[in-house]
Formats: structure tokens, sequence, C-alpha cells
């Protein structure tokens, strides 16, 4: 079979059907292969559907490493995510093609490159409360934003998984929100009362009527489609650059420092590593462990305030509070106009 045979198959069915990826990842490993092929293309000098087997070496690997590095200006983790999509062409080599067993071997021995990390960015109590209070609860938008700032840092999810939330996920009787994550895992968590009851506000008052396509979808945009991760991260970025200093931004991405403020939170709560491994859907504890580095102990001083807060119903939130009177005030003036 014809090396651009092969990539076809690999896409075609090995990840889909083989091995059940999810479409993002798959989409991923296209873009990766894509630049791939295009570079090799120019390297070599030949066209894409006349490359072969032979013509992929490690020298030829590490030169479009190299590329991506110091051409396209890619970070080393983007070099890196880019190299695992070739790797996971190499395990499918070595599974099904035995004859290309050697490639496979020296695709998969390629290391990837080290880089430092950086420091995991969180927002305090004070911090949460103030983003919170940058949202204008009077504005179209603003009772959905308001709900997904506190869904984020309650659930601790992701941007995507946020996006895809399904009506169904959602159980206001028992307060429970089911999350679709990596891999195509499910995990159930539990909702704080405040949360619940701001879901539930939304679906019944604020929900825009999606196209047909996306009525499954629970948080919609202005165009009724569904809530998009890029979406979801200029919403967090927008009220996290009105709330905080450049200062506090510089160390915090706008989405996920909601998922690292939560496994703090919960840290600081008492709750067991395997408890926080589950809430976020970790795969391994490796992955949790990250935030013993964290100083804690005087964190806990903080919780109190923030913990009304979060606890709260929503009779007791002053932002919504504000809202129901501003509300009940166009009642009033409607009603004035019509005597």
């Amino acid at each position: 079979m014809r090396f651009k045979d092969t990539v076809h198959y690999y896409f075609t069915e090995y990840l889909q059907n083989i091995k059940g990826v999810s479409p993002e990842t798959i989409k991923t490993y296209k873009e990766s292969f894509g630049l791939f092929l295009k570079f090799s293309s120019k390297h070599l000098s030949k066209n894409i559907s006349d490359l072969e087997f032979e013509d992929i070496s490690s020298a030829l690997i590490f030169s479009f490493l190299d590329y991506l590095e110091k051409d396209r200006k890619n970070s080393i983790r983007t070099r890196n995510a880019r190299l695992i999509a070739l790797k996971s062409f190499a395990k499918m080599l070595r599974l099904l093609y035995p004859e290309h067993r050697q490639l496979s071997e020296i695709i998969t021995f390629i290391p990837q490159k080290r880089f430092d990390k950086r420091l995991i960015g969180y927002m305090d109590y004070d911090d949460l409360l103030k983003v919170f209070n940058a949202v204008d609860l009077k504005k179209k938008e603003g009772i959905r934003d308001y709900t997904i700032l506190h869904l984020l840092f309650d659930s601790g999810a992701r941007a995507s998984e946020v996006a895809n939330l399904k009506m169904q996920f959602f159980n206001p009787d028992k307060g429970t929100l089911i999350i679709k994550g990596k891999g195509g895992k499910y995990r159930l968590i539990e909702l704080q009362t405040k949360t619940t009851e701001m879901i539930n506000c939304y679906i019944e008052k604020n929900r825009p009527d999606p196209n047909p396509i996306y009525i499954n979808y629970l948080f919609v945009n202005q165009r009724r489609e569904n809530m998009t991760r890029g979406g979801i991260y200029r919403l967090c970025k927008k009220y996290l650059s009105k709330a905080l200093s450049e200062k506090q931004l510089a160390n915090l991405n706008p989405v996920h420092s909601f998922r690292h403020s939560c496994a703090v939170h919960l840290l600081i709560s008492g709750k067991s590593l395997t408890d926080i491994k589950n809430h976020l859907g970790h795969e391994n504890l490796e992955s949790t462990m990250t935030y013993l580095h964290l100083n804690v102990s005087r964190k806990r001083e903080a919780q109190n305030e923030f913990l009304k807060h979060i606890r709260s119903t929503i009779p007791e939130d002053n932002k919504m509070d504000d809202l129901l009177n501003w509300e009940r005030k166009d009642e009033i003036l409607d009603w004035l106009d019509s005597l």
C-alpha cells in the first residue's frame, strides 16, 4: 500500500473505527498531518501524492519539528502535540503494517522536547468575586455569562466540555450535571444549589430559541447556535480583563484559571485527591497531584466569605436581587403606562 493510501486509511478507518477517538482529536491530527505533508513536499521537492515510505526519515521529522519552532514560532508544547499525531500513526504501522516496523520504531523513539512548565494560575476568592461582579446582569447576555462563569468554577470543567453540554445532561431536581470529557468519558458531578438555580433561571427565562440543529445544546449564543470553546474563552477573557489587573492576568489562562481555582478550592475544603481527580476528570492522579505543591494553608482563612456567596440561593445574591428589582421597576413602568 502506498504512503498516501496508508494515511487515508489512518484517518478514515483506524482513528475512527478501530481506535474510536473523538472528532476533535481527528481534527487536531489532520491539522498536524497537513502541516507535515506540506513541509515534506516542499523539503523533498516532491508532490504530496508522490511521497513514499522511504522518504520518511528521522532527519525529515527533526527538520519538520525545527520548522514548527523556528519558522512558525510554535511553542514547544505545540511542537510536541504535532509529534504525538505522528507517533499515533507509527502505532498503527506497527500493528497493521509489519513491513514498515522499522519506520514505526524510528518515529516512536523520537523524544518529546522538555520545556519549562508555567506556574499554575488560579484566582483567590476575592478575585473570583470581582470577576463575578464584573457581569452586567441587565444586558441581554448577562444571565448566560454569569451562569457560565459560576459553572466553570463549580464544575472545574474545560471550555470544550461546557460548550458541548446538552440539555439532558442537567438534572435540576437532583442538582447534578453530566460532563463528557476527554476520550468520550462521562462523569457525574453535584452542583452547588446556587449554580443549579442559575442554570434553571437561564433555561426558563434567558435561553434564546436555538436553530433546530442546536436545540439540544444547553448554552446558546446570539446567532442561536451552541456556544463554542472559542466563544467561552473570549467570554472569560472579557470579564477577567474587566476585573483584574494586568499583573494578575499574566499567569492566568482565561478559562483554565477557573478549573485550577476549583481544584484549589476542593483541596482547601479537605477533599481527597481521588475526589478531586473524579471531579475534574483527570485520567490519572499524577495530574491531580500538581495541586499538592500549592501552599493553601493561608487560603482557608479567606474561604468563609466566599462560601456564603457560592452556597447562597439566588434571592440572597445581591447582584441577582438588583436585577429582580430592576425587572420589577420595568413592570411597574409598563403598568403605569397602561393606565
